[in-house]
């Protein structure tokens, strides 16, 4: 075997080429230093991550701080956003009331018996029972009790509401009372031509000048044995969504 290997080897090097012993004994050499380098380089960097342990915690925590920073601050940005798009689409129903009180709507009846909202302004600010009550779309209801600071609205859509209301196609007469989640107007002519898609409208009254959006006309029901026919609204106005309104004055 020794004989074998020193021919190997002499018979390389006349050729000029590398044995076979020699590139085999280069890569055992080889592999042996990358073990030591990677385990060298293992310790080192597990030192270095011990070392650095405790500014990595103080920067993680300020991390954390900051993404709390920015969250309140998308909060925030987000209720400006949303103030900002109440005050614009309130601003042609303020435009068309010079007179009108801007309110707030600052609470929702806990219970489902009655549909009434809590707005931010009473007596102080110049609001008296029965006054209406609109948004830039249409009728939202009226003033039943005033206090200083605040005031409770009846909705349209509750069952003691009562408006005059106005076919606006046709002038036509009739009462919208509320029915919860819609508006019913009772007492329109048998004759009266009226069918889906139409609008409806304050009629002159108390509580409302004439012309006020107070909802589109759902279904109509008719009756053989009555004079009048009855005509199912879908509210002007959105009033789960209530935000800014306008108090009109008697």
């Amino acid at each position: 075997m020794a004989a074998t290997l020193a021919l190997v080897q002499i018979n390389a090097e006349r050729a000029g080429t590398t044995s076979p012993l020699t590139a085999i004994a280069t890569s055992l050499a080889s592999f042996a230093q990358s073990a030591t380098t990677i385990v060298i380089d293992g310790v080192r960097g597990a030192g270095t991550s011990v070392a650095e342990l405790p500014s990595l915690e103080k920067e993680n925590a300020r991390l954390r701080t900051d993404n709390r920073a920015l969250s309140d601050e998308n909060t925030r940005l987000h209720e400006l956003a949303a103030q900002y798009a109440a005050e614009v689409s309130i601003r042609p129903a303020v435009d068309a009331n010079p007179t009108g009180i801007e309110a707030r709507v600052i609470g929702f009846p806990p219970e489902n018996d009655s549909r009434t909202v809590t707005i931010d302004r009473g007596s102080n600010a110049g609001v008296h029972k029965d006054d209406g009550v609109i948004a830039s779309e249409g009728v939202v209801g009226r003033v039943e009790s005033v206090g200083p600071f605040s005031s409770e609205v009846v909705l349209i859509t509750d069952y003691t509401s009562r408006i005059p209301a106005v076919t606006r196609r046709g002038r036509y007469w009739g009462i919208a009372r509320g029915n919860l989640s819609s508006v019913r107007v009772e007492y329109i002519p048998q004759d009266a031509p009226i069918k889906p898609g139409e609008v409806i409208v304050t009629g002159q009254g108390r509580s409302f000048h004439s012309g006020v959006p107070i909802g589109t006309i759902l279904s109509v029901e008719r009756g053989d044995a009555t004079l009048y026919q009855t005509a199912v609204l879908r509210p002007a106005v959105n009033l789960g969504t209530l935000d800014r309104v306008v108090v009109v004055p008697q």
